[in-house]
């Protein structure tokens, strides 16, 4: 096969998959090698506890987050204007300590799955969060949906829901990580094809469900220019509000996100970006997640994806790439395509969340009483 031979079948795999979506203050903090990490966050380990009544910013966080570093430290940064100052743990340890604003380097922690990070402050409520990636190799767009704060003050629970590619690739492993982590639910929003083509490998015990975002199997050709591949991604994700079985798919994920025994949930499409990234947007809008922070989770996935994609792109002819490239990327017009089609089609997300995906006020109450807290 001639190398242009080759570079067409690339780009016609990668369509056959994209296309998919067309139609449907820095401090160190002492290193404690004796500290015992949680395998999940406490938040996580009943998520269908009762909440007790608590007032809307008994959190005090406005911004926190933790970020593992390439040399295996941790980065984690909080702001809380309202209180004197912030103690750090890890398990039962002390590992960092700081003012009502700080950035802080946790190093020297022993190997584990994932580290949690309990975030205590002198007054209001704790917080535990862990680096959104569970950086697995062979899925690098494995994430949390969770960490993030929403409009009343209260956070996404991290450790429930997971948004991802596919998982046919999984390593061994990576494979046992997931055991280890407890994944229940593995939802797949991809094609029949799609699925057979690249079957799941999932942890022993876990529940497979499929729920078809699509409705059928469909393959297409390359669009003939960049400009028209951006059409068509746009375009896609108006389908992916309003097609029928979009629906009923994204219908599917939000009756699982608090169903008992279901988390932790993993769902995902093929590269963890369309489909799934509607779902999670979806999800987060529904939680009371601002418009800029989902936004800021969908675009993620190029940072996941940027080693992938840009091989993907280096086998292609020039001419090819450019075609190809508006079609592996996430971009901000695709995602607001979709929100302007939920305000075309059911003039409010909350009409969608109703009339489109049929759930009731109650089902909503469920929902953020399993996956918030504060």
């Amino acid at each position: 096969m001639n190398s242009h031979s080759t570079a067409a079948v690339l780009a016609a795999r990668q369509i056959a998959v994209s296309f998919v979506a067309a139609v449907s203050a820095v401090g160190l903090a002492t290193p404690l090698a004796s500290a015992e990490p949680l395998a999940t966050p406490p938040e996580a380990a009943a998520p269908h506890a009762p909440r007790a009544s608590l007032a809307a910013h008994d959190i005090p966080f406005t911004d926190a987050e933790v970020t593992q570093r390439a040399d295996g430290s941790f980065a984690v940064s909080w702001k809380a204007p309202t209180v004197g100052s912030v103690t750090v743990y890890v398990g039962d340890r002390l590992v960092a300590h700081g003012g009502a604003e700080a950035d802080v380097i946790v190093r020297g922690l022993p190997a584990a799955d994932r580290q949690w990070f309990r975030l205590v402050p002198d007054q209001g409520d704790p917080l535990t969060l862990a680096d959104r990636s569970l950086h697995l190799a062979s899925a690098p767009n494995f994430r949390d949906v969770g960490g993030y704060r929403t409009g009343d003050g209260r956070w996404v629970k991290m450790g429930v829901l997971y948004r991802t590619g596919d998982l046919h690739a999984l390593s061994d492993a990576d494979l046992a990580k997931l055991q280890r982590l407890g994944i229940r639910t593995d939802l797949d929003l991809r094609m029949p094809y799609e699925r057979a083509e690249a079957p799941d490998r999932i942890p022993a015990g876990a529940r497979y469900i499929s729920a078809n975002v699509l409705g059928q199997d469909v393959k297409g050709d390359l669009p003939a220019t960049a400009a028209a591949s951006r059409r068509m991604m746009a375009d896609s994700y108006r389908w992916l509000v309003s097609k029928p079985s979009a629906l009923n798919g994204y219908r599917s994920l939000f009756q699982l996100a608090d169903a008992p025994g279901s988390s932790p949930l993993a769902f995902h499409c093929q590269g963890g970006k369309d489909r799934t990234g509607w779902g999670s947007a979806a999800l987060l809008a529904a939680l009371g997640v601002d418009r800029a922070t989902i936004m800021r989770d969908y675009l993620a996935t190029n940072d996941y994806l940027a080693a992938q994609n840009a091989a993907t792109l280096a086998r292609q002819t020039p001419e090819m790439a450019a075609r190809l490239k508006p079609i592996l990327e996430a971009k901000a017009m695709y995602l607001n395509t979709a929100f302007d089609e939920v305000k075309a089609r059911f003039g409010t997300f909350d009409r969608y969340l109703r009339d489109g995906l049929g759930l009731a006020e109650q089902d909503l109450a469920r929902l953020r009483e399993a996956l918030l807290v504060g």
